[in-house]
Formats: C-alpha cells, structure tokens, sequence
C-alpha cells in the first residue's frame, strides 16, 4: 500500500520573543515596507497596543472590535482604512481584533500583523468569518492569513505583554 501526504505550507512568519512584541511588530513594519498602518485594537487593549506601535506610522487607530464580526462593524472599519489609505493592519488583542483585522484585509488587500493576546488560533489561519442576522458566514481567503505573528512573553501570561 503506497502512502502519499500533500502539504501547501502558509507564507507566514512567527516571531517569538519574551518582551519584544515592539521589536517585532517594527521588524514587520520595516520588512513589509509599510508606512501607513491601521492599528486594530478593542478600548481594553489601547494601552498594550499604544505601547506596541509606538513610534510607528500608524495614521489611524480603530477600537469598534466586537466578536463574531458583525458585517457592519466591517464595513466601518474597512472605509476607515480607505480613507486612512492604511497599507497595513496591526491587530492588537484576542480573536475577535484579529477577525476585524481579517475582514478588512478581504476587501482593502492589505497585510495583517497579529498581536495576539490570547491563543485562538485565528492568527495562524487563513479563515475568516462574518456575522449578518445572527447568521455566520465563514470562508478561507489567503487575503485573511496575517503575514505575521508576533507572540511575546510576559512573566505572568504567556500573551500579553509589549
């Protein structure tokens, strides 16, 4: 019996090091030559995200994060970063600022960074999900995989920390 086993591998990169999410999150910035970044992060994450991103260009910051995605929580946050003409999306928070972040993405073609505070996955998936009248649409898009991952360690949670 012959085996066989296919793999498409995601373009991405992870980067990992304890208490050096700014570091990171800048060596994206730099590496995607990005000059106008829209930061993603919920009203509780605006402290940590500030903290990531200072010093970098970011133009516009966008707090309306809510979970499972309402469309049109979408749709204000993608004209946002159209007026803003963000060529890049920082997503600072748990699954449901990255979702925000992937939506935009869908339609705006930009790259995410991920910050994520918490571990659900949805950083290193190229899924995406949307919620209209209480019905959720998801789908996968390679527009919605973040190019990259910052994870960074902090003594007391292994998410949270600049």
């Amino acid at each position: 019996m012959s085996v066989r086993f296919e793999r498409d591998n995601l373009p991405q990169r992870v980067r990992f090091a304890s208490g050096e999410a700014a570091a990171g999150v800048a060596a994206e910035v730099e590496a995607l030559g990005a000059s106008r970044i829209m930061l993603i992060a919920a009203p509780q994450e605006a402290e940590l995200a500030g903290r990531i991103t200072a010093g970098l260009p970011v133009v516009v910051r966008h707090d309306e994060v809510l979970t499972h995605v309402p469309v049109e929580v979408a749709e204000r946050a993608r004209a946002v970063a159209a007026a803003a003409g963000a060529d890049l999306l920082v997503s600072v928070g748990g699954g449901s600022a990255t979702g925000l972040a992937k939506a935009v993405a869908l339609t705006a073609g930009v790259p995410i960074v991920a910050v994520p505070t918490t571990y659900a996955g949805s950083e290193a998936t190229s899924v995406w999900g949307l919620t209209a009248a209480s019905h959720k649409t998801t789908g996968t898009d390679a527009r919605a995989l973040p190019r990259a991952i910052v994870y960074a360690r902090r003594s007391r949670c292994p998410c949270r920390s600049p």
